[in-house]
């Protein structure tokens, strides 16, 4: 929830569209709820325009296809560390930055992408810097907001955890299965006559036996169907438990819908 998270988009309707998606996601997802999240700040502008005093990032994806002479420009937004994917050359590549000089790149798959848009600067000749927003300073109220879901969800953990035994079910137990012992056959040649003989284990028929009264029960044996149970938003039980005012509970939880 502290992280940095630009998006940055050339075409103001596909912005209008992402804040919507957002906005919903953040009303009705439990996804929300059971991970920690940074939301994202969208930014109207070319990508290959951004200002120098742009910051690196530890994750950075790109939805268009990148030029071959574009490559280094997005490998230096990365931070030590950081990924970058993104189509290359009709390739999705996954580029990792391990040094000040030095990126590890792999091929991924074969794509097909619409090309980055390049920089228009027929107008006046120079390009249109895209500002990235500053980092803000959270508001205490939120900050303490954060810091009690993230209690509540690690007290969550701990108590499903200890219910489920560090969170491993008991294994499912499995039926023994019975070994049927093969009759063996023996054919004899004396003074050209055939003799065959079959040696059987005496408890070879009361096994038979056994497993045709096996195969009857399973037959008989209904399945019940079982249901999936709905699921559970367990943090959101816990805060509306709280003793605190209603609007401090919908506040914790981002006012968002059941």
């Amino acid at each position: 929830p502290f992280g940095v998270n630009h998006g940055v988009e050339l075409h103001s309707d596909v912005i209008e569209y992402a804040k919507q998606k957002l906005d919903f996601f953040i009303r009705t997802s439990d996804s929300f709820d059971k991970f920690e999240f940074c939301e994202p700040s969208f930014i109207s502008g070319n990508c290959l325009e951004l200002s120098p005093e742009c910051t690196q990032y530890d994750r950075v994806y790109c939805g268009a296809g990148v030029q071959k002479e574009h490559e280094d420009y997005m490998k230096s937004l990365l931070k030590v560390g950081g990924i970058l994917v993104m189509p290359l050359e009709e390739k999705l590549t996954k580029i990792t930055r391990t040094g000040p000089a030095a990126w590890e790149t792999k091929k991924i798959l074969a794509v097909s992408f619409a090309p980055l848009i390049q920089p228009n600067h027929a107008d006046s000749g120079k390009s249109k810097l895209v500002h990235l927003p500053p980092v803000m300073v959270r508001s205490l109220q939120d900050l303490a907001r954060i810091a009690i879901r993230s209690t509540i969800k690690k007290l969550i953990h701990q108590e499903t955890a200890g219910r489920n035994g560090n969170g491993l079910r008991n294994p499912p137990r499995f039926k023994r299965r019975r070994v049927r012992r093969r009759r063996m056959e023996t054919i004899v040649f004396l003074d050209k006559e055939v003799f065959a003989s079959r040696i059987s284990n005496p408890s070879d028929d009361n096994n038979c036996e056994e497993l045709e009264e096996e195969s009857r029960e399973e037959a008989e044996k209904v399945v019940p169907e079982l249901k999936p149970d709905p699921p559970v938003n367990l943090l959101r039980e816990r805060v509306l438990t709280l003793p605190l005012p209603d609007p401090l509970k919908y506040y914790l939880l981002y006012y968002r819908e059941k």
